[in-house]
């Protein structure tokens, strides 16, 4: 399929406009340095706090978003379970003892979810794809939707070929009765390992009896925004990552203003940042990202939600936005 894929030329898949991953001039030596020597307001100073809630009795008649740090969340819309880029391992890299969740914030694991009816993988980075996680997993879900090319993984780690669908961005599928999922195009690169886009990295628009939600994997901003909104919007949510940014590498990951007119541009009611508030991959304060977020949102009239990890967003109910991270 990759190979049928427009997006795909010359052995490896391309984004929508030209996206260099780093700025021209960028050491990469300075970079490892820099990685390994993160400042000490990366890490917040003390445990995160979290909400425990019981996943398996959340009421049939609600839509449920449930984040459990960083990219993670769980999705519960009317009774239909979907599972996001779950990463409930310790570190989120193959090196032990690097990227280390932060206190407090590794508080689920599977055990604490119910069945899982779809699992969605935007791409396969680490801290979206995480081998632990995928092996507890593997009996315990009925079907994987994902980009193309990252299928190879997945069966690497346990999930059967035959629950496993790669879609290619404007690719769309009928995942439950009245239910579908659309792979729509992200700003992004993959990777594991020394091979650099070999798989496709997507978003998603989630559509069920009228309620739409757009799941966002790892982007840049781009016009692919602005496009995904007219075509599919208005969303009823968007869920949209606002961390791990850098001026060095604008282009791959947006800061929480771009976040904000992501959301804008896709025309959604209420925008939830994620890709926070669990792993340092970059340099910034570790609660930067929601309050620049926050400052962005109230300049520009839209609501968010950023909930404690375990704390449920609950559509059209209840959408909470304390800052506990202060």
């Amino acid at each position: 399929m990759e190979r049928t894929s427009p997006n795909f030329r010359n052995g490896t898949f391309h984004n929508q406009v030209p996206t260099e991953i780093m700025v021209k001039g960028t050491s990469m030596l300075k970079l490892l340095l820099k990685f390994f020597r993160k400042p000490p307001l990366v890490y917040p100073p003390a445990p995160l706090p979290s909400v425990h809630t019981d996943l398996k009795t959340t009421p049939a008649n609600e839509t449920a978003i449930t984040w459990f740090g960083h990219s993670s969340y769980l999705l519960q819309d009317r009774g239909l379970n979907i599972l996001v880029d779950p990463v409930f391992s310790s570190n989120a890299s193959p090196v032990p003892f690097t990227v280390r969740a932060f206190q407090g914030s590794n508080v689920y694991s599977v055990k604490d979810l119910p069945d899982i009816d779809i699992l969605i993988i935007t791409h396969n980075h680490y801290d979206h794809l995480d081998a632990r996680t995928i092996r507890r997993l593997r009996h315990r879900v009925k079907a994987v939707y994902t980009a193309l090319g990252v299928g190879k993984t997945l069966t690497h780690y346990g999930i059967p070929r035959s629950l496993i669908t790669e879609m290619d961005w404007g690719n769309r599928q009928e995942i439950a009765p009245g239910a579908s999922l659309t792979a729509t195009p992200a700003r992004h690169f993959s990777g594991r390992g020394f091979r650099r886009d070999g798989s496709l990295w997507a978003s998603f628009v989630y559509e069920k009896n009228g309620r739409k939600i757009y799941i966002g994997g790892d982007s840049g901003y781009g016009p692919h925004f602005r496009e995904t909104g007219e075509k599919y919007g208005p969303f009823d949510i968007a869920i949209l990552e606002s961390g791990q940014y850098n001026t060095q590498w604008p282009n791959i990951h947006m800061n929480p203003e771009e976040a904000v007119q992501a959301g804008i541009d896709l025309q959604s009611k209420v925008i939830m940042p994620v890709h926070w508030g669990k792993f340092a991959l970059a340099y910034h304060p570790w609660n930067e990202p929601p309050v620049r977020a926050v400052n962005s949102a109230r300049e520009k009239g839209v609501r968010l939600t950023l909930p404690r990890i375990g704390e449920q967003v609950i559509l059209d109910v209840s959408y909470p936005d304390a800052h506990w991270w202060e």
